[in-house]
């Protein structure tokens, strides 16, 4: 097994995405139930997302999500991938987290995000607009102060001010940037777009600045990571979400997951088609042997330290097998 690999972390990150028939509940459950299997084979972290008003998705609260998966598991690394900083004010995150570390010392971290709502009405709802994410930087220095108490406002975020929890930017554009200014580890994404994910990841280097958080850069490189017995198998794993995409694309709408037997019957629009492929390409996606030479070639060139897994799809159980067989390629020599 290739060097590189079996050197590299290997994280997890599940949304919480719903099910066409099953109760959002359900989905809830499955993510914690994946956090157990996850730590039983060696995944370094386990995240959850942040998504308002999104049919597709039962994830909205992070932080408590994220309490239910530390409070059922021992060892993984427990965090979010990531909490969207301009929907919440700092003193809250820092207090939520500060609870969290507190709670589960040493196992949090603190992944954060800049986007607003996906739609006009879910930012209406949250009472924010479009421009409160070119404030991320600001509101970022904020939140690290009430860690390491230096608010000029006199007060005191507890339990959360004199504890550790390692942040992370979710690097989308300008994250990059804001990444290397506040010497944070950096998440990028996604590993179908190779060129600008490289991009992000040369500035981010060329202009990081060491902090007390972060001595030199740390870049994490997220994706959706698919392998099965077969290329054809691991194509189906992708085919639930990449119709969800081609739907969001066409009908504004972010759908539950369908099974992919279903959506490969269906007959689809031009459009739909034309989308439904574009998404369903550039992943890695195929046999154990397929998978490990293009992460090994990924990871050569990104210098990456950690990848983070965001497959989705319908069937949990080849799901669960997917990242079984992924498990199999890092955990080997090691």
């Amino acid at each position: 097994m290739s060097a590189v690999i079996t050197r590299t972390r290997f994280s997890v990150l599940d949304r919480s995405r719903t099910r066409e028939g099953r109760p959002p509940a359900e989905a809830l459950r499955d993510t914690v139930a994946l956090a157990r299997e996850a730590e039983a084979l060696g995944y370094h972290r386990f995240w959850v997302s942040e998504h308002h008003g999104v049919p597709g998705v039962a994830g909205s609260a992070p932080t408590v999500l994220a309490a239910a998966v530390a409070a059922a598991t021992r060892t993984v690394r427990v965090g979010t991938g990531g909490v969207m900083l301009p929907n919440h004010r700092p003193l809250v995150v820092a207090e939520q987290f500060g609870v969290l570390e507190a709670l589960f010392p040493g196992r949090i971290d603190m992944g954060l995000g800049r986007s607003v709502g996906f739609t006009d009405g879910v930012r209406r709802a949250l009472g924010r607009d479009k421009d409160v994410a070119g404030d991320f930087s600001a509101q970022l220095g904020e939140l690290l102060g009430w860690f390491a108490g230096t608010s000029p406002t006199g007060v005191r975020a507890r339990p959360a001010e004199g504890l550790r929890v390692p942040p992370f930017v979710l690097a989308m554009g300008e994250g990059a940037r804001i990444a290397a200014r506040a010497g944070l580890p950096m998440v990028i994404g996604d590993l179908r777009r190779r060129e600008r994910m490289m991009r992000g990841i040369d500035e981010y280097r060329s202009l990081f600045r060491p902090s007390p958080w972060a001595a030199e850069p740390y870049v994490v490189i997220s994706g959706t990571v698919a392998v099965a017995g077969t290329a054809e198998a691991a194509r189906r794993l992708l085919v639930p979400e990449a119709w969800a995409m081609a739907h969001s694309r066409t009908r504004g709408t972010f759908p539950p997951l369908s099974p992919a037997g279903e959506i490969e019957a269906r007959a689809m629009t031009g459009r739909e088609r034309e989308l439904y492929e574009s998404a369903l390409a550039g992943h890695l996606a195929g046999t154990p042997d397929q998978v490990a030479d293009e992460l090994a070639a990924v990871l050569e060139e990104t210098g990456a330290a950690e990848v983070l897994v965001t497959t989705s799809t319908y069937d949990r159980a080849a799901l669960l097998d997917s990242y079984r067989r992924l498990a199999a390629l890092f955990t080997t020599g090691r």
